[in-house]
């Protein structure tokens, strides 16, 4: 046992150890991306149904996030993790008996339980890529594990995607002709497409927990944790006296609703248009691509050229340029600008989160669990397109993603820097 030890810790690092696990977050986070269109074939839905996908993985976070960082603190963040990716593994097994079944409720508890895993390998990751270095180069270390994330982000739905979308025009043309018993059938062979798949996923994930388990990856302890992060929190009493992590976790919970909605609406938004499913089912990749190039400008950029706050600013904007000119637009170019929406996206969690947390001191694990579990806003803001977009339309559906961009431009400028609850001076600031 003690030679395995060994073995792990000469072939792993804190910052690969992270990296890794970053990379994990994408790969199964947009795999969503394919999963909507798959299983909005597969199992008869509209597009308020399809998008329960994202509402069962992301409302996880909601319940699972504040437990997690009790979890943390008893278990610490190696043992915590290596759970987090046991449980991501459960959640895939639970994908076997969906598909052969093809019961969509099995589907969205499989997603559920790999949520739950996820809560606890982010509220764990995120802090402690902010915690290892300083503060005002935090943005650029989450840059650099945003890249791991979207490298996977771009391989993972090209992958499932050929597997589970090879054909999919013609099956969508046969079914409308095709008689109950023949569609059953063929909706069914449809459905089983993704059971090898998830066979190797749940795999990979009980490997990599237990490549986590016997790595080195030191545990920081709680007094230098606080130390680190600042001694701002030194006067308070509890979180709620944290106007900037509140208005963050609001921001968070914004932030992260538009980016689902435009890495998983763009496939359906490229069907809406006419666009053959053979085509649209490589848009969620364009606009994870857009997220690699703001992550490498990110790197580049911040903090010796461009500040987090600075490069929030420039962020948001961007993202409301791309947003309404998409909604002005039409055909590939809509697509386009929906597409570069990823790139607007990018540099938004990586400035949110270090402002959000910045002088929490001993607070920080529980407001870490805050932000994370504002990330089930990617849970709420999809449903709420994919109901416009069912009573008026996919392109209509997309203002609503334009007040939420002048909201994070609210935070960066303003926002991030209230200290005081007092509405004339967070508006003054």
């Amino acid at each position: 046992m003690t030679k395995l030890k060994q073995a792990f810790s000469q072939i792993s690092s804190p910052i690969v150890i992270i990296g890794t696990m970053f990379f994990v977050f994408g790969f199964i986070t947009w795999l969503s991306a394919i999963l909507v269109p798959y299983l909005k074939i597969a199992c008869e839905l509209n597009n308020f149904q399809s998008y329960l996908v994202a509402f069962s993985f992301y409302i996880a976070y909601f319940f699972m996030s504040v437990p997690a960082g009790w979890l943390l603190g008893y278990t610490g963040y190696k043992k915590g993790m290596t759970a987090g990716l046991v449980i991501m593994a459960l959640g895939s097994l639970i994908f076997i008996p969906a598909a052969m079944s093809r019961t969509y409720g099995l589907f969205l508890s499989g997603l559920f339980v790999q949520g739950a895993g996820m809560a606890l390998l982010q509220t764990a990751s995120n802090p402690y890529v902010t915690i290892i270095g300083p503060i005002e180069s935090a943005a650029k270390r989450i840059s650099i594990m945003g890249i791991c994330n979207g490298i996977a982000g771009v391989i993972a739905p090209a992958i499932l995607g050929f597997i589970t979308l090879n054909g999919a025009d013609e099956i969508v043309k046969k079914i409308i002709t095709m008689n109950p018993a023949q569609r059953i059938i063929e909706l069914d062979s449809l459905a089983s497409r993704v059971i090898v798949p998830y066979i190797l996923i749940m795999i990979a994930l009980l490997l990599l927990a237990v490549y986590l388990y016997y790595s080195n990856l030191p545990n920081i302890d709680a007094a230098a944790e606080n130390a680190i992060l600042d001694e701002g929190g030194a006067d308070k009493t509890h979180i709620f006296q944290f106007p900037h992590l509140l208005l963050g976790v609001f921001t968070i919970f914004l932030y992260t609703g538009v980016e689902v909605i435009a890495g998983n609406t763009i496939i359906s938004y490229g069907v809406f248009l006419d666009i053959p499913i053979a085509t649209a089912k490589f848009f969620s990749s364009f606009t994870i691509f857009a997220m690699l190039v703001g992550y490498v400008i990110g790197i580049i950029t911040i903090p010796k050229y461009l500040s987090q706050k600075n490069a929030l600013i420039i962020s948001a904007f961007l993202g409301f340029i791309f947003a309404l000119s998409a909604i002005m637009t039409r055909g590939f170019v809509s697509v386009m600008f929906i597409g570069l929406l990823g790139l607007a996206n990018s540099l938004m969690w990586p400035s949110i989160w270090p402002l959000a947390i910045a002088e929490l001191g001993r607070f920080t694990k529980i407001g870490s669990s805050m932000m994370v579990m504002a990330i089930s806003g990617a849970a709420v803001l999809p449903l709420l397109y994919g109901r416009i977009a069912d009573i008026s339309s996919p392109k209509t559906a997309y203002w609503i993603v334009i007040p939420i961009y002048l909201f994070v431009l609210f935070y960066a400028v303003k926002g991030h820097k209230v200290r005081r609850w007092h509405p004339a001076k967070i508006m003054s600031v």
